[in-house]
C-alpha cells in the first residue's frame, strides 16, 4: 500500500465512493483531509450527469465536506468537449438534466427537436414517453445517437436506481443503432482527468466502485485501480470479470495513512 501513498494525484468516483444518494460513506471526510494536508492532487471524476460541478460542490457542503467546484469533471462536459470536438456548433436533442444543456451550452452546442446532429441522453428524473418517441424519430431521420455513460444502474441511500444506459437502450432497440458512450469505461474520461491534474498516467491512483466501468477505465488507461467495496461491487462479483484490480479496499477510508 505505501506505493498508493507516494502517488502525486488521485482520481475518485463519487457514487458508491464517496456517498450514496445523500449519505456520506464512512471515512471520506478523513480520506478528503489526508488529500488536502498532504498536497495531493485530486478531482472527482462522475459518470452522472445530472449536477454541475458548482451543485456537486454544493452537495459536499452539506455533506460538511468542503472542496471547490473546480475539483469535479463530469460526463456532462466530457460529452460536451467530445461533440465539439467532433463537430463545433453542432445542434442536439437532449434527454437529461439541466446540467447536461448546461455543458452543451458552454462550448456552444444549442438545442434543437426538429433536425439535431445529435440526440444526447443522461440521467433524468423526467423521463417520459414523449421525449422516448422524439428521440426514436430524430435518430431515425439521421442524429446520431450520445449516451453520457453507460452505466445501467446507479447507487442511492435508498438503493439501486436506473442510469443512462437503461434510460437509453429503448432507443437503441427502436432504432437498432447503437449509442456511443462518451463517459467511463472510455478512456476520454480518465484522459480529461488526467488533464486537470497535470499528471502523468504513473502518477495517478483511481479509485472507483464499479467493475465494468471504473476499474476497465483504469486498465485501459494504464492508471493504477483501487476497488472500493462501498458501491455495487462485492468480493464475490470481481470473479465475474476477466481482469482484475490492482487494490482491493472496503473504502476510501482504507486509503488514509495510518502512522
Amino acid at each position: 500500500m505505501e506505493a498508493i501513498f507516494q502517488k502525486t494525484g488521485f482520481i475518485c468516483d463519487m457514487d458508491g465512493v464517496i456517498y450514496h444518494g445523500n449519505k456520506i460513506l464512512d471515512g471520506v471526510a478523513d480520506f478528503i483531509n489526508w488529500l488536502i494536508d498532504n498536497d495531493k492532487k485530486f478531482v472527482f471524476l462522475t459518470n452522472s450527469a445530472e449536477k454541475t460541478p458548482h451543485e456537486l460542490s454544493m452537495k459536499l457542503q452539506r455533506m460538511g465536506l468542503n472542496v471547490p467546484a473546480e475539483h469535479f469533471y463530469t460526463s456532462a462536459m466530457a460529452t460536451a468537449e467530445f461533440l465539439n470536438s467532433q463537430r463545433p456548433n453542432c445542434t442536439a436533442y437532449v434527454i437529461g438534466e439541466a446540467a447536461l444543456t448546461k455543458a452543451l451550452y458552454d462550448v456552444g452546442i444549442y438545442m434543437n427537436d426538429v433536425n439535431p446532429d445529435y440526440v444526447v441522453v443522461g440521467e433524468t428524473r423526467t423521463y417520459s414517453f414523449e421525449k422516448l418517441e422524439k428521440a426514436i424519430a430524430l435518430v431515425n431521420k439521421g442524429a446520431k445517437l450520445i449516451g453520457t455513460n453507460p452505466d445501467v444502474t446507479g447507487p442511492t441511500e435508498h438503493g439501486i436506481i436506473p442510469a443512462t444506459g437503461a434510460l437509453i437502450a429503448p432507443i437503441e432497440i427502436a432504432t437498432n443503432k447503437k449509442a456511443y458512450f462518451v463517459g467511463k469505461p472510455n478512456p476520454l474520461m480518465l484522459r480529461h482527468g488526467l488533464q486537470k491534474l497535470n499528471c502523468h498516467s504513473n502518477e495517478i491512483a483511481f479509485i472507483g466502485d464499479r467493475m465494468d466501468t471504473d476499474i476497465i477505465a483504469g486498465i485501459e488507461s494504464n492508471v493504477d485501480t483501487v476497488l472500493v467495496l462501498s458501491g455495487v461491487t462485492s468480493m464475490e462479483d470481481i470473479d465475474k470479470f476477466p481482469y482484475t484490480p490492482k487494490y482491493i479496499l472496503n473504502g476510501v477510508g482504507d486509503l488514509v495513512k495510518k502512522d
